[in-house]
């Protein structure tokens, strides 16, 4: 048998899954995120800390991310755009499913890349026309994977990871969201 190196611990993930089954509230976890206004549009936001496995966790390094708007906004363009953020959260939630995905199913990745585009109103965002949503119309991924499998193998690792993306699920079903002021 010949030994798959995509770098994914799928022993660690399996055994995880295991004793979860068994203490489902050790699952429950809290994802933070800590937004602070710069100037203009332009916000920088950290992220270290998260709370899981019942206790209160830390990232090795916090995390520092400027979110901006373009000059063609009239604005400083000192980051991503917050609606660009949304797809690199996508995009590197399912890439890494593939890899985790044909990791356990003893697929040899040489390279994965996937692309992503989001259609966009602004009109909406703007408030130009109310019948217009402020977000993403639709969202394409393209995958280009080059591995030691078939392409229905592939089609498959792809479905997976998708299947299994938490990015994807949060986009694709309601989310409660709440808004409030401290």
């Amino acid at each position: 048998m010949t030994t798959v190196a995509n770098g994914v611990n799928v022993q660690a993930l399996l055994e995880a899954r295991e004793v979860l089954r068994g203490a489902p509230e050790a699952a429950q976890f809290t994802w933070r995120a800590s937004s602070k206004w710069q100037n203009g549009v332009h916000s920088t936001t950290t992220v270290q800390n998260f709370f899981g496995l019942g206790q209160e966790q830390s990232h090795k390094a916090e995390a520092v991310l400027d979110a901006d708007h373009p000059e063609i906004f009239a604005a400083e363009d000192n980051g991503i755009t917050p609606i660009e953020y949304l797809l690199v959260g996508l995009a590197s939630c399912l890439t890494a499913g593939v890899a985790a995905v044909a990791q356990n199913r003893g697929i040899q990745l040489r390279s994965v890349e996937s692309t992503i585009e989001g259609e966009h109103d602004i009109r909406g965002m703007l408030g130009v026309d109310s019948d217009v949503r402020n977000g993403f119309n639709d969202i394409k991924v393209t995958f280009t994977i080059d591995a030691d499998a078939s392409k229905q193998d592939i089609e498959a690792l792809v479905a997976q990871s998708q299947k299994r993306s938490a990015v994807f699920d949060a986009l694709t079903n309601p989310t409660n969201v709440t808004v409030e002021l401290a």
